[in-house]
């Protein structure tokens, strides 16, 4: 990561089961997910950037970061504090980041669970809090 800081992030059943399917197919003795071409060092955005381009895709590797936090803002009434978080962006304020010890854990687990929901095509419905409709 770019801030050099550990990042925890949970994961809907969706995205779990991409990273199983990805330990099936995993070559040798590579320990990360996504592996680039030199020895312990992650495939790069620009890799993904050309795969798409070869793809006739018109997408981006950014893009995808990008439609995360418009989904959130425009679909939801998830926290753009928890937004922010769930993509390891750094509070610009250092005041604000001298107050702000919590990791938003379990807000991030609900946002994330409601983002699994949407691109599985499940589509919920997001109450004030956040929730999906009908889970208390």
């Amino acid at each position: 990561m770019k801030a050099q800081r550990e990042h925890v992030e949970p994961l809907g059943e969706g995205a779990l089961k991409i990273l199983r399917r990805c330990e099936e197919l995993r070559l040798g003795a590579a320990t990360l997910v996504f592996p680039g071409a030199r020895p312990k060092s992650p495939l790069s955005d620009m890799t993904l950037t050309k795969l798409l381009r070869e793809m006739r895709e018109p997408y981006t590797a950014h893009g995808f970061r990008s439609s995360f936090r418009d989904w959130v803002s425009e679909e939801t009434q998830h926290s753009g504090d928890v937004a922010e978080a769930a993509l390891a962006h750094v509070v610009k304020s250092k005041t604000e980041a001298a107050y702000r010890r919590g990791n938003l854990l379990e807000k991030c687990r609900a946002m994330m669970g409601d983002w699994d929901a949407f691109c599985g095509g499940l589509n919920p419905k997001v109450d004030r809090r956040g929730d999906s409709e009908g889970s208390q």
